[in-house]
């Protein structure tokens, strides 16, 4: 199985907690990994970064940027690995080295030290279940599962109505 995950923002300048960003999560089996979207998406989601500490869905993002909307991505996607049954190997490609290497302990966090602090948790959890891994994919390349994710933050990014759980409905404006 290989899950790709995006995260988008609004404004990406002089960022703070009510700057809108949000995050796409796309899975997807039988996917040859070569760049040219082959397989089928089993699940997507997506879903607005939530700053608010007294949020349910809060998952440690002070602001929100491009950066916390890849971590985002990443969370929601290791949170959806925990519910999933099967011990099988699993692949997250990111375009965002800063949100594999940071989720992955392979770099330090200087900023967004909370929801990096809760990713590196979830990573060793659904690390201990099964084999993980991350790639990283170039942006904006034409990757039919990249750009699927990219798109689906994008669009949360820019709409206005959002459900409850952070899923967005068709026809909703």
């Amino acid at each position: 199985m290989v899950i790709y995950v995006d995260g988008s923002c609004l404004g990406n300048q002089n960022v703070d907690a009510e700057t809108v960003a949000a995050w796409g999560v796309v899975v997807v089996e039988g996917d040859s990994k070569l760049g040219r979207g082959t397989g089928e998406i089993i699940h997507e989601f997506c879903g607005r970064v939530i700053t608010n500490p007294e949020d349910d869905g809060f998952l440690g993002a002070d602001v929100g940027s491009n950066n916390t909307g890849e971590l985002s991505a990443m969370a929601h996607a290791l949170r959806w690995l925990l519910l999933l049954e099967g011990d099988d190997a699993v692949m997250i490609r990111t375009d965002s080295t800063y949100a594999g290497n940071l989720t992955s302990g392979a770099w330090k966090a200087k900023a967004n030290k909370e929801i990096v602090r809760r990713l590196r948790l979830l990573w060793e959890e659904v690390s201990a279940l099964r084999p993980l891994e991350w790639q990283h994919i170039r942006a904006h390349s034409g990757h039919r599962w990249n750009e699927r994710a990219d798109h689906l933050a994008f669009r949360t990014a820019n709409e206005e109505a959002i459900t409850p759980l952070g899923f967005w409905k068709p026809g909703q404006r």
